[in-house]
């Protein structure tokens, strides 16, 4: 079913928006997938925050233009469907895992903001870490002088009890 005109700039401003906050674009072909695989790959974006929309190319286009990533512009032919989050790895993460259960799912390209990536780079995008993956391991970076400070200071009275626990012992 065609959309009409304001259907269309309705379209354009959602995308748009979307994209004015977005940190990655991956963009991937579904041809030939069904309803039901789908529906598992968009619940699984939706759970880590990524927008996930099937796109006409010239929608798409006319949102990306003017942003960071309108280098993909250019490469955006054939059924798409668009993977737009906040995180940068996110997006890549959802697709890739998606794509090695459905073969019927291949990425096709990516962008971040002012350069754009090839299916290899997509690839290794969704092998790093997550953004709370990366905040985690930060925290127990930080985190470990002070808990080895305090178990240097928990050591001196431990082998102060243990020395006097060795001389009731031995009497």
């Amino acid at each position: 079913m065609s959309l009409n005109r304001s259907e269309k700039a309705a379209v354009i401003e959602e995308v748009s928006a979307q994209v004015a906050e977005a940190q990655s674009i991956v963009v991937a072909e579904y041809r030939g997938i069904d309803v039901a695989s789908v529906t598992v790959l968009r619940k699984n974006a939706r759970q880590k925050g990524v927008y996930l929309r099937v796109l006409k190319n010239t929608l798409a286009r006319k949102a990306i233009e003017g942003t960071p990533f309108e280098g993909i512009v250019n490469d955006l032919t054939g059924p798409l469907i668009y993977a737009i989050s906040k995180d940068p790895v996110a997006g890549a993460k959802v697709l890739s895992d998606f794509a090695k259960e459905n073969e019927k799912i291949v990425i096709r390209l990516g962008s971040l903001p002012n350069s754009v990536l090839d299916v290899a780079g997509v690839n290794s995008l969704a092998k790093m870490p997550s953004r709370e993956e990366l905040l985690a391991k930060l925290l127990g970076t930080m985190q470990a002088p002070v808990a080895q400070f305090v178990r240097t200071l928990n050591e001196v009275p431990t082998k102060f009890v243990r020395g006097l626990a060795a001389v009731r012992d031995t009497k």
